[in-house]
């Protein structure tokens, strides 16, 4: 049973680390959430590290970008490990060929594209139509707004053709503001559901995880998954991917799943056991917002 709490105080002194996802958590999509804000900096005062582990098919240098827009500053975290990233360097490996097929917002994901100096001997990537495609970069759709299943024409061509799927961003759903918007983890899902192969590398996939212990590497610091807290409010994305790495977790209640754990500033207790049940997840500790 989950342990309910009222602030991230209450739990933090017991950990070295935390993996923070952003969207829900730290931000709405729009701006900083400044009770989220004011808890990292108070942990980091107190020593603690602070890596933002996100799903995002932005590298990390375009999430800090992001990060300062929203209103969140540098010194509320330590470092960024993101899906794109993850993603960006199995692209460059050839996981899905050289020849690939991009869906996303091209302004928004051009960056997935620059190159990743850490990749010795990167293949050469060229976006090219379906009909020429070896494979399939997926960053998003086309339209957030659009069910996914539009693309069913697409995806049945590909999947005949054999072709692998690298999804970016394994969200199935984020909400901007008040607006809710479909991500690459529904497009992914689909073409699954419909017999094609799709490739991971976010939370809760294991590949985000190896990248974000990496990244603590990096900082000098070599800390067990024991003194890890993973923070986010995605069941089947935060949740489920802390516990595959055994890692405890604090749920965000008040995001994604808010309407489902009637959350105003804490959620309804016995809401929130029928949803986790429901879920199949197993937070540590929960918590309406994080503060």
């Amino acid at each position: 049973m989950t342990e309910i709490i009222s602030a991230l105080s209450d739990v933090s002194d017991r950990y070295e680390a935390l993996f923070v996802d952003l969207w829900g958590c730290v931000h709405n999509g729009v701006t900083a959430y400044p009770e989220a804000v004011a808890a990292l900096q108070a942990y980091r005062r107190k020593g603690g590290i602070v890596v933002l582990v996100t799903n995002s098919p932005k590298p990390r240098a375009g999430v800090a970008v992001q990060m300062a827009k929203f209103g969140v500053p540098d010194d509320a975290y330590d470092t960024i490990a993101t899906s794109g990233d993850s993603a960006r360097a199995a692209m460059f490996t050839g996981a899905v060929g050289e020849k690939v097929y991009f869906m996303g917002e091209w302004e928004r994901d051009e960056e997935f594209f620059q190159p990743l100096e850490v990749i010795d001997n990167p293949v050469e990537i060229t976006r090219v139509p379906l009909a020429e495609a070896e494979g399939i970069v997926c960053c998003g759709p086309f339209d957030p707004m659009a069910d996914p299943a539009v693309n069913r024409p697409d995806f049945l061509y590909a999947k005949t053709k054999g072709l692998k799927l690298l999804c970016a961003n394994p969200d199935i759903v984020v909400d901007r503001g008040e607006v809710r918007e479909w991500c690459a983890g529904a497009l992914a899902r689909l073409y699954t559901e419909m017999g094609g192969e799709s490739l991971y590398f976010g939370k809760p996939h294991p590949p985000i995880y190896d990248l974000a212990r990496r990244r603590l590497a990096a900082l000098g610091k070599d800390i067990p998954a024991a003194s890890i807290l993973a923070i986010g409010d995605g069941a089947q994305t935060d949740i489920r991917g802390a516990m595959g790495e055994d890692i405890d977790s604090l749920f965000i209640t008040g995001g994604l799943a808010a309407e489902d754990t009637q959350t105003t500033h804490q959620p309804n207790k016995d809401a929130l056991e029928a949803y986790l049940e429901k879920e199949k997840v197993a937070p540590n500790f929960s918590i309406g917002q994080l503060r």
